[in-house]
């Protein structure tokens, strides 16, 4: 960033401060777009953008010039690009970060040059906008009191089965993004983990013409996505965990030990599940140490 790019973008606000905006694009219907968030385009100094021609993509669909200066911040230059964009916010001028689709810092990038900025006493606002997490929560038809975003599961197998076995008995309505080419064996692995018949939502291509809501149980998803492929960018939602009885010692035990044959640390799986059952990690530990010498 030049000089004269920091003096452009400070000249909204000479001697004063800007703001950082984190702004909302459409995660699929350009007719989503906010009236803030076209201003932003017009009008920001700066306009960080994760791909640089899908918002000029964007910008040419909504009729609306791009009268700021434009640079990529991406997963790749994020850390190291936030302190450059953050001197024009100092300097006075509005820098505006925008994602491909959905809210900045939401398994985007964002959340590193909010933390700088925070550390750096700047201002930081948004220009809210739609976001796939809550239209999926919104349509699964699943209880949307309290839930909790885990993003992609791992990859791998066997980190994943760990992963999702650690989530088994998490209470709140749980959200997921998926890769197409990953969701049936991601499927698969959570009808594993929580249970063929816990029910779940299978967003695709929300607000896109060929949008598209599966309910059901895990395992009949499951079954479903095997036999035909989904494609297009996807969202699961998952019923959180059905209150249980206060389970019996052997029960403590077994669940623990299952997850220790899962690959997870016999000491993490006991402090997890006696965490859960609300008893004492010791007493676990030592049961669970007696049942495996058994």
């Amino acid at each position: 960033m030049t000089d004269d790019d920091a003096g452009r973008a400070g000249s909204a606000a000479p001697g004063g401060r800007g703001a950082l905006v984190l702004a909302g694009t459409p995660i699929g219907n350009t007719e989503d777009a906010s009236p803030r968030l076209r201003g932003l385009i017009e009008t920001a100094d700066v306009i960080a953008a994760e791909d640089t021609r899908r918002l000029h993509g964007l910008a040419g669909r909504l009729g609306v010039s791009v009268g700021a200066r434009v640079v990529s911040y991406h997963e790749h230059n994020e850390s190291a690009r936030a302190d450059e964009l953050l001197d024009v916010v100092e300097g006075g001028g509005t820098v505006a970060i925008m994602t491909d689709a959905g809210m900045p810092s939401v398994s985007d990038p964002g959340y590193r040059i909010v933390t700088r900025a925070v550390e750096r006493g700047l201002p930081v606002t948004a220009a809210p906008g739609p976001s796939a997490v809550l239209t999926a929560l919104a349509l699964s038809g699943l209880p949307t009191d309290r839930f909790c975003f885990e993003g992609f599961p791992p990859r791998k197998p066997g980190e994943r089965a760990r992963a999702l076995g650690a989530l088994a008995r998490e209470p709140r309505t749980m959200v997921f993004f998926e890769a197409p080419h990953r969701i049936a064996d991601t499927l698969a692995a959570m009808a594993e983990a929580f249970g063929p018949g816990r029910g779940a939502a299978v967003c695709r291509e929300l607000t896109k013409t060929y949008e598209e809501v599966l309910r059901g149980g895990l395992g009949e998803l499951a079954a479903r996505a095997a036999e035909a492929q989904l494609r297009g960018e996807i969202c699961v939602v998952v019923a959180g965990a059905p209150a249980r009885e206060a389970a019996s010692e052997a029960d403590l035990v077994a669940e623990v030990l299952s997850r220790a044959d899962a690959g997870e640390r016999l000491k993490d799986a006991v402090a997890a599940v006696a965490e859960a059952a609300g008893v004492p990690k010791r007493d676990l530990y030592g049961a669970a140490l007696a049942a495996r010498k058994g």
